[in-house]
């Protein structure tokens, strides 16, 4: 008499395929092919369900790593990275520590991913924010500003920045994160820099600071508005700080 093997995966139902194994049936659930996905080659016998193909197992290595990543965005934040253990963004992430290191050899490779992954996405937002179809380079600046008081919207984790997280703990123990967190923060003041430069010109000043300077203390603020919102366990602090930067701004450029 053949067995029904079956197993619960309430965030992924993709169950539905069967094939038979000598008298037992298995069940095809996504925690079969996420075995099959974690084996880097198929052994004489295994079992390859009937429909599915490379492509699709392919697509649930991905969602996989993107579940580890998303996870390790929350507990990082959360926790800070030193306090941080792999079993932490695996029970984030729903996964198997052997689920995590088919994907990342350690938690610094993870760590570096994930720098990644936030500054990618950070970047998406902010470049759909609706400051982005301002004309005047000095409005996308304010409205940039604007936009970060905006966000500061739930828990701590929820709006502080990873990058700047990391960096504070790991800028002598791992110097990888941290050149990694300096190019993603970077990157990111380069696209202030632009609408700076491009206000500058606008506006017919001459300042005695660089376009990139300017840029760089908008990110220092944020990111000590983010400490001092940890300090105060509030959100206040920092839009505090944002108005005085947006401020700040006007004068610079002459907008009262």
């Amino acid at each position: 008499m053949p067995r029904n093997l079956e197993v619960s995966w309430p965030s992924l139902p993709l169950s539905g395929n069967e094939g038979q194994i000598g008298e037992l049936t298995i069940a095809v659930t996504p925690q079969i092919v996420e075995k099959a996905a974690l084996t880097r080659y198929i052994p004489v016998g295994m079992f390859i369900p009937t429909g599915w193909s490379c492509m699709q197992v392919l697509e649930i290595k991905s969602e996989t790593k993107t579940r580890i990543l998303d996870a390790s965005l929350h507990v990082i934040r959360a926790k800070g990275y030193t306090a941080t253990r792999v079993e932490d963004i695996c029970e984030a992430a729903g996964l198997t520590k052997g689920g995590f290191f088919h994907h990342f050899k350690s938690k610094e490779e993870l760590a570096i991913a994930a720098a990644e992954h936030f500054s990618a996405m950070a970047e998406s937002i902010f470049s759909e924010a609706p400051y982005r179809r301002l004309t005047d380079p000095l409005d996308r600046l304010l409205g940039y500003v604007d936009f970060r008081k905006a966000i500061l919207k739930g828990d701590l984790p929820d709006y502080t920045c990873l990058l700047g997280t990391m960096v504070q703990e790991t800028y002598e123990t791992h110097p990888l994160i941290r050149k990694v967190c300096d190019r993603c923060i970077s990157a990111h003041a380069a696209t202030l820099a632009a609408d700076i430069e491009a206000a500058v010109r606008k506006y017919g000043i001459t300042p005695r600071w660089t376009v990139e300077s300017l840029a760089y203390y908008m990110q220092s603020v944020i990111q000590g508005a983010f400490i001092l919102a940890k300090a105060q366990q509030s959100s206040e602090v920092a839009a505090d700080c944002l108005d005085h930067l947006r401020r700040y701004l006007e004068r610079l450029f002459h907008r009262y």
